[in-house]
């Protein structure tokens, strides 16, 4: 399947994609909404929550924004490589659950966000400085180099 076609059929399976879907692939986080779809031998993730998707996509933005200067970013408008928005999305959930719930033995994106607007209101009021510590902190995985003969 060719990626425009992949494209398409997923818009049409996959209608409220996770906003941190990145981050959920790569099992380092889980959420109680994520619904799992197979697409082509890919896999993709939906919210099943309108509003929660809303919510998880405020908080994306505010990650992104926040942690441009910690990224060495010139502007947060253009598109990102995928390291960086693993970095954002992985480590800007690390110090939110580090912010908010450091005893939690896993990353739960829907408890995150709702303990967040339980304690702090608004997204925006969430201690960004100690947050965006978690992005500049995450390192994704090394890539094996293959041993010369």
């Amino acid at each position: 399947m060719d990626e425009t076609a992949f494209r398409n059929a997923r818009g049409e399976i996959n209608r409220l994609p996770c906003v941190f879907e990145r981050a959920l692939l790569a099992r380092h986080a889980v959420c109680s909404l994520a619904e799992s779809h197979a697409l082509a031998e890919r896999e993709t993730i939906a919210c099943t929550a309108p509003l929660a998707r809303a919510e998880c996509g405020r908080l994306a933005g505010l990650l992104r924004g926040k942690s441009a200067f910690a990224l060495k970013l010139p502007s947060t408008q253009r598109i990102l490589p995928h390291a960086q928005m693993m970095r954002i999305q992985c480590g800007g959930l690390d110090g939110l659950r580090q912010v908010l719930d450091p005893e939690a033995p896993a990353v739960d994106v829907h408890r995150l966000v709702c303990l967040a607007r339980e304690r702090h209101g608004e997204l925006d009021q969430l201690p960004f400085s100690d947050i965006v510590k978690g992005v500049a902190a995450w390192q994704g995985r090394r890539r094996l180099h293959k041993a010369k003969p």
